[in-house]
């Protein structure tokens, strides 16, 4: 029998196995002739050489600083290992190279400095930054982190960002303003208590202040007590968020707070102390692995509390990878000199909005959760959300443009959010020719036979939103209503279509007289067709038969197939029309298109002709060359 790996050995498989590393550096240009080596080397290199030597800026055109991110640490604070060494840190740099490539396709170099001295450090990284189109710098230990910073962005012209200090700020702070809006608190009235006194700590209580906290709201707390203005022994960094309250402990501090941030040690916050905070309390228990309070003793210690942790396996994890990559991607598309406080907060805004927003079916499968909806058990949004990129990215690249500190303007953020979507891989462009072509067109009214049900409602809403369609739902008005209640989701009551109600009587009776003069001859009574009209199908192809609805989406969650009697009888036979099926497949060469592998079963010679030529229109419709294939 097998025997079971624990993690560490897991770990150090991963890590070792094959190639050695989690990152490698491969050519993005072709190298397979002599000529190609003359051009990427020795003659023809000079050329964009001389070119950069005469501005500065066509570096940018033509090498990889633009898409190029330093990672550097002296591996003094290392995740929560400690000083243990510039060298032992590396596999973190490489797993942060991993991150920034893989959610933003961002190339890293990591860079190990092993020195502790700051001016030694601050040296090096100038000396080497004009390689790069932005630093990232990673695991120094506070205040020295905090004066490296300071200076290199000082003394730089690229972006530079100490992730420890500000990412969790930004991911924090986006799930405080969407936990106070689901409370209805304010944030320039609530009270706050700060645990740890490290870079996140500090960089977080200044996010928080530059949002809306009242500096004399906020308490800080290390690991003698209490920040006080009574204390001694505080350095520049503490004395600023120094209290004058006479309080000394955690437990006093917490005593009637609105918000408990820790990012210090696990189990320090007990449950009386939860139990002591005002109503609705915020609870973000950011220490890692292990909270500063149990997950399972934080939920039980009261029914109305608001719970954050920086794990993946309780909701709302607060995790750096929601936004350095995004936040550096926006940044380097507009070549921004530095990361600004708007930047910053435009980047805090965007991931608040996008928990607001339906998630995609794709989400909610990675996660095996259907029933992610915004609220206290989702406030920010997953680290697998494929809109991430362009909600992000194009909201810091947008404010760095506002505030001044771009070196390159962009103007067609559609078009922008269109490449990077493209970088990522996930461009589309049968679906984004769709859609332009919906645009053009205007929406249209599509009726959902379904409408109770919440993929469909989420559907609806996204079409909505996109101006790409005027949805109507078919169902009981108020369990849609009390659905999209449960989903924060809403859609305006004209969309909705109770068509069993007595409201919509005269419209049944209407489309059961047109239904029953189609049909009657082929043995359909009035009494008959009046009771269709209570039947889903039937009513949403009466819409459309009747004008009341451009199309139709029938019988969403069961074989299609099922469908087929009641169009048939509708729409078929008029004018000789002739239905089949169409599946587009997506491959890396481009769409297929499959017809007919669902209605026809046994088609004749003409149901094979008018098969193919309803296709080949369908396909020129959407702007793609035909070339068709006869398969059996």
């Amino acid at each position: 029998m097998e025997k079971k790996m624990n993690q560490k050995e897991e770990a150090l498989l991963y890590h070792s196995e094959g190639r050695p590393g989690k990152i490698e550096v491969i050519p993005t240009k072709s190298y397979n002739s002599q000529k190609d080596l003359t051009l990427a080397y020795s003659p023809g290199v000079a050329y964009p050489c001389l070119e950069i030597e005469k501005n500065p800026e066509d570096a940018y055109k033509y090498t990889a600083k633009g898409n190029l991110v330093a990672v550097i640490s002296n591996g003094t604070a290392v995740l929560g290992l400690g000083d243990i060494g510039a060298l032992a840190g590396k596999p973190v740099m490489e797993g942060k190279g991993l991150l920034f490539k893989t959610f933003a396709d961002i190339d890293v170099f990591d860079i190990e400095v092993d020195t502790h001295n700051i001016d030694e450090f601050i040296t090096t990284v100038k000396n080497i930054s004009p390689t790069f189109g932005g630093i990232n710098l990673e695991d120094i230990k506070a205040p020295e982190c905090f004066e490296i910073e300071e200076r290199l962005k000082e003394e730089l012209e690229i972006p530079v960002m100490h992730d420890d200090q500000h990412g969790t700020a930004i991911i924090s702070a986006a799930a405080l303003l969407n936990a106070l809006e689901i409370i209805g608190k304010q944030i320039d009235q609530i009270q706050v208590v700060v645990n740890g006194a490290g870079a996140a700590s500090v960089s977080c209580s200044k996010l928080y202040i530059a949002l809306g906290v009242k500096p004399e709201n906020l308490v800080m707390c290390d690991s003698k007590g209490v920040i006080t203005t009574e204390r001694n022994d505080l350095n520049a960094i503490k004395k600023q968020f120094a209290t004058t309250r006479k309080i000394k402990t955690l437990a006093e501090a917490v005593q009637s707070a609105d918000v408990f941030l820790g990012l210090s040690v696990a189990d320090v916050l007990t449950q009386d102390m939860v139990r002591s905070m005002a109503k609705d309390p915020i609870v973000f228990a950011l220490a890692n692995p292990n909270p500063e309070i149990a997950y399972d003793l934080a939920m039980a210690s009261r029914p109305d509390i608001i719970f954050a942790t920086g794990r993946s396996d309780y909701p709302n994890q607060v995790n750096n990878v929601l936004g350095f990559p995004y936040i550096f991607r926006g940044a380097l598309d507009v070549r921004a000199t530095k990361i600004n406080e708007a930047m910053k907060i435009a980047a805090v805004q965007a991931l608040a909005s996008l928990a607001k927003e339906p998630i995609p079916d794709m989400v909610a499968a990675a996660y095996n959760n259907t029933k992610i909806v915004f609220g206290r058990e989702y406030l920010i949004p997953k680290a697998l959300d494929p809109r991430l990129i362009t909600f992000i990215s194009t909201a810091v690249a947008q404010a760095a443009i506002a505030s001044g500190v771009a070196r390159h303007t962009i103007t067609d953020w559609e078009a922008y959010q269109i490449q990077l979507e493209s970088q990522m891989g996930r461009d589309n462009k049968l679906l984004r020719a769709v859609r332009t072509k919906a645009l053009i067109n205007g929406p249209k009214r599509i009726v959902f036979e379904y409408g109770e049900k919440p993929a469909v409602i989420k559907a609806a809403v996204h079409l909505w939103q996109d101006k790409l369609v005027e949805p109507i739902l078919l169902g009981n008005r108020e369990r849609i209503l009390a659905r999209m209640m449960e989903m924060n989701i809403a859609l305006p009551e004209q969309y909705l279509l109770d068509f069993r109600s007595e409201a919509e009587e005269t419209r049944r009776n209407t489309y059961a007289d047109h239904l029953y003069n189609k049909l009657h001859r082929k043995g359909l009574s009035l009494e008959e067709a009046r009771k269709n009209m209570h039947r889903r199908n039937w009513f949403a192809l009466m819409m459309v038969e009747s004008g009341d609805a451009d199309g139709a989406i029938l019988d969403y969650g069961s074989r299609y197939t099922d469908a087929l009697a009641s169009v048939r009888a509708v729409f078929e036979e008029e004018n000789g029309t002739h239905l089949a099926a169409m599946v587009i497949e997506m491959t890396k060469q481009g769409p297929i298109f499959f017809s007919d592998m669902a209605i026809n079963s046994s088609p004749t010679a003409a149901d094979l002709v008018a098969t193919t030529r309803l296709t080949m229109q369908a396909v020129k419709e959407l702007g793609v060359d035909q070339v068709a294939a006869m398969l059996s």
